[in-house]
């Protein structure tokens, strides 16, 4: 049953919705989209703290560290 639906089955109590069940699949992919969403903003507050880096200067140390 729960395979048949990408939407979550709200399952009611006394007429209100008591409990919401769905696939694992679907529940992974709301945890991975969750997540990402959290890196968002933890990225957003280290960019307003001025926790930034200069992407090519960056680029350029790791490639000077670790070219054979």
């Amino acid at each position: 049953m729960y395979h048949r639906t990408d939407e979550p089955i709200y399952v009611t109590k006394n007429g209100y919705v008591d409990m919401v069940t769905m696939s694992m699949e679907n529940y992974e992919s709301q945890m991975k989209q969750v997540k990402m969403y959290e890196d968002i903003k933890d990225s957003e507050a280290q960019i307003q703290e001025g926790k930034v880096k200069d992407a090519r200067k960056s680029l350029l140390s790791m490639r000077e560290r670790y070219v054979l």
